[in-house]
């Protein structure tokens, strides 16, 4: 079984208990989502959430891998073909290694178009 993200108290916690690759890539995602939109982050299920009408990206760090998680991620396929869908509902992640490039602003204009979906479409995790 994949280590899972740190035990953080918070956000900042939670990229500060990371080293390497691991944690330049998750504070650079970071950094990225919050430029993107007004969401609101927290640690929720040891990861980093982002917030925005219901949750909606997720960054969690594994022991040799980290996932880009969208709660609206099969929608997100167009925008970036690699994000894998994920279970019967529409998460989707996108799984980077050391050698998975990504910079910022294909992160932001991911970031963007969650943050578009959730306002659209309402709470993904509200029950129908």
């Amino acid at each position: 079984m994949a280590m899972m993200g740190p035990a953080a108290e918070n956000p900042d916690a939670y990229i500060a208990a990371l080293s390497g690759w691991q944690r330049e890539r998750c504070a650079m995602m970071r950094a990225a989502i919050m430029a993107a939109a007004s969401f609101d982050e927290t640690i929720k299920w040891t990861n980093l959430v982002f917030i925005a009408n219901g949750p909606c990206i997720l960054i969690r760090a594994e022991e040799h891998r980290v996932l880009l998680g969208f709660w609206r991620g099969k929608r997100l396929r167009e925008v970036d073909p690699r994000i894998k869908a994920s279970g019967k509902y529409e998460l989707g992640n996108l799984v980077m290694t050391e050698a998975t490039e990504v910079t910022a602003e294909e992160v932001s204009r991911l970031a963007a178009e969650a943050f578009r979906l959730n306002l659209e479409l309402g709470n993904p995790a509200a029950r129908t």
